[in-house]
């Protein structure tokens, strides 16, 4: 195999007169390479010649298959062991597709935008972000729901994403556009989606969010899985949030951050030259949308409750999302129903209420009510921040006489009640 350089010498040899043979003692090779070179008039790369393959005979059966399984070589070389018989292995059925993953590439990311008509679609999605509130760093999960006509935004923050903040901002939703939508696009969600079947396309949504759509009359639809492009208006909006809105701020307290997002969607959001359509997301939405929504029902919220089973710890407490809430003492071991409806934390105990608390919306807070802990020797040294000391005994001082009274007589004043 002669370089570039000698091929080019034996052809400007060649122009002068120099015979073949001459030309071959000149550069050290034979004869027939002076001959072969000068035939085909320069150098030219050499080229393997062309081998057929195992699979050639299968070429349309495996681009079918390639493109059914996006891609998959392995899944690919299972069929074709358990349809023809073939046993190959995973390199031999890459190179035989290795043309056609650009078109797989290609089939993957083509997208077609849906443009969608006013008041006809909501689309909504989590996204989380760290936040700066107070002295701590909290993750914080922002509810984002986007109309898909005007492209205006709604956006509510919360510290988790379990159902009831996904319906809590659904609800917020409504009230903050004034109407609803004829249907709901969302993702794949566990806490609404219970199970979507790829190849049938079959959705089977969580009962009570099922429900939840019932109660307002709208229509849920769920995107294909793996797919976020379908509800791409809502994926960009999510970013949009977390880099305008959230990206470098601090807040004083969770509600000071409901105040800021409240106005950086009133005062930037909402009038903002939208990207694709070219105008303020408010403008069109007074323009063309807000009377093509449908009237939101005098309804009250949907009721959201949860109930758990919790252990009362030894400091009189149970733990809920990172929060301790307290129930009177007498309790500690033992096991109680919690419900959370409404902004409340309610425990029960055989059927009885024996405790309520505000819901905290901040992490790793403790709630006290005095008192649970009444009674409690040393409980004015558990907790002063919650607890008001009391007035100590001097150590020679006797005990008090109503405190050698028998346990039976507080039950007995008590009645039992907790």
């Amino acid at each position: 195999m002669q370089t570039p350089e000698d091929v080019q010498g034996m052809l400007k040899l060649a122009s002068l007169g120099w015979g073949a043979k001459r030309i071959a003692a000149e550069l050290g090779c034979s004869r027939n390479t002076v001959r072969h070179y000068l035939r085909q008039g320069g150098w030219q790369p050499y080229r393997a010649p062309p081998r057929g393959g195992c699979l050639d005979q299968h070429a349309h059966w495996l681009a079918e298959r390639f493109l059914q399984h996006r891609g998959n070589c392995d899944v690919v070389r299972q069929d074709l062991r358990r349809e023809l018989g073939l046993q190959v292995s995973l390199r031999t059925v890459e190179r035989a597709v290795a043309h056609l993953r650009g078109q797989v590439l290609a089939l993957s990311t083509a997208t077609i935008r849906f443009e969608t008509p006013p008041g006809h679609q909501l689309q909504i999605d989590f996204g989380s972000v760290r936040v700066s509130i107070g002295s701590e760093v909290h993750k914080v999960h922002l509810f984002v729901a986007t109309l898909g006509y005007s492209r205006r935004t709604y956006v509510a923050a919360f510290l988790h994403e379990r159902q009831s903040a996904w319906l809590q901002g659904l609800e917020g939703a409504f009230g903050h556009f004034g109407g609803l939508t004829r249907e709901l696009l969302l993702d794949n969600a566990k806490a609404l989606v219970e199970e979507h079947d790829v190849q049938t396309r079959e959705v089977r949504f969580n009962d009570r969010f099922h429900e939840f759509c019932r109660y307002w009359d709208v229509l849920p639809r769920a995107c294909a899985p793996y797919r976020p492009r379908t509800k791409g208006k809502d994926e960009r909006g999510v970013g949009y949030v977390k880099r305008n809105a959230i990206a470098g701020h601090h807040f004083d307290s969770f509600e000071d951050l409901h105040g800021h997002l409240d106005q950086w969607m009133r005062d930037v959001a909402d009038i903002r030259i939208h990207g694709t359509t070219g105008e303020p997301p408010i403008g069109r939405f007074e323009r063309e949308e807000r009377a093509a929504l449908r009237v939101l029902p005098a309804k009250a919220p949907f009721l959201q409750v949860r109930e758990l089973t919790r252990r009362v710890h030894s400091d009189a407490c149970v733990e809920l999302d990172t929060n301790r809430y307290s129930v009177p003492w007498r309790l500690i071991g033992e096991s109680v129903t919690v419900s959370v409806a409404d902004g409340q934390v309610r425990i029960h105990y055989a059927g009885q209420e024996v405790a309520s608390h505000a819901q905290s919306v901040l992490r790793r807070q403790t709630l006290i009510e005095r008192t649970h802990l009444a009674g409690i020797v040393g409980a004015h040294l558990a907790g002063a921040a919650w607890l008001p000391r009391q007035t100590e005994r001097p150590a020679s001082s006797p005990p008090a006489p109503e405190l050698l009274r028998p346990l039976q007589e507080y039950e007995r004043v008590l009645g039992g009640a907790w």
